[in-house]
């Protein structure tokens, strides 16, 4: 029974979907921020010579600007032109970095829309709960990471920045335009390596936290079984069923084996009661079939139906075998059945 309530098994499809529906995915915090970081990055750098140019602009204006004509007029479009030239770069910059937010976590678990995560629980203003949870070792640990996190990234951008430091006494001979570039080339340089360590960390982080996540939802071999009782139904009653739906069955059968024309038999084993109708079937058609004391039902009450049984077991055996029950008979019997039946309809002086 201990085996049992230990969570040894892997979580179900259900479970799954089941956790998902309730907000509960496993999401790394640093691949969605290495995306974020990677796409701003790129962004920054297209936008580059963009504000350069714009910023270039503005600043012609306000040189163009004499001190004597600074009035209300003139000042009111220079403030325009500023809050135009900013916001035109705060938008281009804040656009493609808000959809990659929302790319880095769908990429992770898909797209889900679910307001679990919104419903009002008193369980989380638990005072005493949330102190728990605040100085928790799980949230030292996450400290400690962080912390680990940002030394090495910062520490890999400064040893570059000292390298780089190294070159200024060449860089300042340089013309202005020049300075600009290998400012731009050292950024850049500085920037994609800092991204390449935390996308380093952020595969790691995400592998733990998927290990983490499938960890958490592992099953006890009790709960497996009980979500395939959910899901299935319990076999007891499953069974219980089947058999009502064959007793059923049975009792149609025997109810239609007055309407048969004759019983063919093995003699004892096997028995089938066929029924030819001209005016609804053009093929003779199976009404019942049994073995043992389920043949041995249907020719008593052929018997008192005094319905003829024949003995023939070859065709007895291959059309149990062959036809299921208000199932017609197959091309290979119909020579023998015909045959069969003209005998019955002779004996009884019937006439098709």
């Amino acid at each position: 029974m201990a085996d049992d309530q230990e969570k040894t098994e892997e979580a179900t499809p259900k479970k799954i979907e089941d956790a998902r529906k309730e907000g509960n995915v496993p999401k790394s915090q640093d691949m969605s921020g290495l995306f974020t970081l990677f796409v701003a990055s790129l962004t920054l750098i297209a936008l580059l010579f963009f504000v350069r140019e714009e910023f270039f602009k503005l600043f012609q204006h306000i040189l163009q600007i004499n001190h004597y004509d600074l009035n209300r007029e003139n000042i009111l479009q220079l403030a325009i032109s500023v809050i135009k030239a900013f916001l035109l770069t705060a938008v281009l910059f804040a656009v493609p970095v808000a959809i990659a937010g929302v790319l880095g976590a769908v990429a992770q678990f898909g797209f889900i829309f679910t307001t679990k995560p919104l419903e009002p629980d008193l369980k989380k203003l638990d005072p005493i709960k949330g102190l728990g949870n605040l100085f928790s070792l799980k949230k030292a640990i996450e400290g400690l990471k962080i912390t680990m996190k940002s030394m090495v990234t910062l520490g890999v951008g400064f040893w570059l920045f000292a390298m780089f430091i190294q070159e200024l006494p060449t860089v300042v001979m340089f013309p202005l335009f020049q300075q600009m570039e290998w400012l731009m080339e050292k950024v850049i340089i500085i920037a994609f390596t800092m991204l390449l360590v935390t996308f380093v960390f952020a595969v790691i982080d995400l592998l733990i936290v998927r290990k983490q996540y499938f960890d958490k939802l592992k099953m006890s071999k009790q709960e497996v079984k009980d979500e395939y009782k959910n899901m299935e139904g319990d076999p007891l009653i499953k069974q219980k069923i089947r058999q009502i739906q064959m007793q059923m069955s049975q009792q149609r059968m025997m109810s239609d084996i007055p309407t048969a024309d004759v019983v063919i038999t093995n003699p004892t084993h096997y028995s089938v009661a066929l029924r030819y109708d001209k005016e609804k079937d053009h093929i003779p058609r199976v009404v019942a079939k049994g073995v043992d004391h389920m043949a041995f039902q249907i020719r008593k009450i052929a018997a008192e139906h005094k319905i003829r049984i024949v003995p023939n077991p070859p065709l007895a055996r291959g059309l149990y075998k062959a036809v299921e029950v208000d199932g017609f008979i197959p091309d290979e019997f119909f020579q023998a059945v015909a045959e069969l039946l003209a005998y019955v309809y002779k004996m009884d002086n019937r006439r098709d």
